[in-house]
């Protein structure tokens, strides 16, 4: 649906600035990593531990939330790593911009497989990558392109953008299709999984800045907006889009993610804040950093935990859902 099509349906925008609600029963952790190495991504693991990108240092590193203590590695000479996730295969994958490839990393004994982009798109600024049902894994690059990398064989694909630069976040949904969102172009879009064209679905926020993407259980996707400050979420079954404001008079909503309670966690860099949003109620949570300029620029969890890296302060935070009752 584009925006002349959204503008000339039923499912008319839903714009409303919900109520605010102080913090509830959980608990903030902050994990220090090395200063200077430049955090910004990062992906739980099954085995407990946190996997996260240095992109300062271009390395790759592991936190160990039992005590405290970290591992890295080295991606390469002249590494940038953007975003990490966890594979079919138990590994971290990596989109490396700085090297203009996917790195592999074995978590055993921490050894670095490269796949290159083709020349053709060198300078693709990579940006998130994400594995479908097949296991191919989907990733951006935010000078214009995505792409497919097909883990056994290494065989590659890349494509362009159909508006140009800004491809940024990406998320595959229960369902197993894969949106991403561009930055630049203010749009959402899903990728034909067999022609690799993509299908581009304009928000109803002009210039709204689509920042990053996340889908909750029922494959609605969540986006963040960082012009507009906002969060949205659209329905693909009924193309319908629900629109809210973040707390707050200049809210710069980065990142999105949403935890297995469908409830859906935000970053907002004005605020200085991680920011909770329950559809249900319509209400906030902002967990504001004990630190100024924390600046989380991606989130990620598993039950019970949601897992940022302030990249302004170079540390992980946890916030632990409290058990009550």
């Amino acid at each position: 649906m584009n925006r002349r099509q959204f503008l000339g349906s039923s499912a008319a925008l839903l714009a409303v600035r919900p109520s605010f609600a102080q913090e509830g029963p959980f608990r903030t952790k902050y994990f220090p990593i090395s200063a200077g190495i430049g955090l910004h991504d990062l992906a739980p693991a099954p085995d407990g531990t946190v996997w996260f990108t240095a992109q300062g240092k271009g390395m790759l590193g592991r936190l160990d939330p039992k005590d405290g203590t970290f591992k890295t590695v080295s991606l390469g000479q002249g590494a940038a790593p953007h975003g990490v996730t966890i594979g079919p295969d138990g590994a971290p994958w990596i989109t490396e911009g700085g090297q203009n490839a996917i790195a592999r990393v074995e978590p055993k004994d921490l050894k670095v497989t490269l796949f290159r982009l083709p020349e053709k798109f060198a300078s693709a600024n990579l940006n998130t990558g994400v594995f479908d049902k097949d296991g191919a894994y989907w990733f951006t690059g935010q000078s214009g392109y995505y792409g497919r990398l097909a883990p056994k064989s290494g065989e590659m694909s890349v494509f362009r953008a159909p508006k140009g630069v800004g491809p940024y976040g990406i998320t595959v949904t229960p369902k197993g299709d894969v949106w991403y969102a561009s930055l630049a172009g203010s749009y959402i879009a899903k990728i034909d999984l067999a022609t690799g064209n993509a299908n581009v679905v304009e928000p109803p926020t002009p210039s709204q800045g689509s920042r990053r993407v996340w889908s909750d259980s029922k494959s609605r996707i969540w986006v963040s907006e960082w012009n507009s400050g906002h969060v949205s979420v659209h329905d693909p079954a009924d193309g319908s889009w629900k629109t809210w404001k973040l707390p707050g008079e200049r809210p710069r909503t980065y990142a999105v993610y949403v935890d297995d309670k469908d409830k859906v966690w935000l970053t907002d860099f004005s605020a200085n804040a991680i920011v909770r949003f329950d559809p249900a109620t319509e209400r906030f949570n902002v967990f504001a950093s004990d630190k100024p300029n924390a600046n989380v620029r991606q989130l990620d969890g598993r039950p019970g935990e949601l897992w940022g890296c302030e990249s302004g302060n170079d540390r992980i935070v946890m916030i632990q859902t409290i058990a009550t009752g």
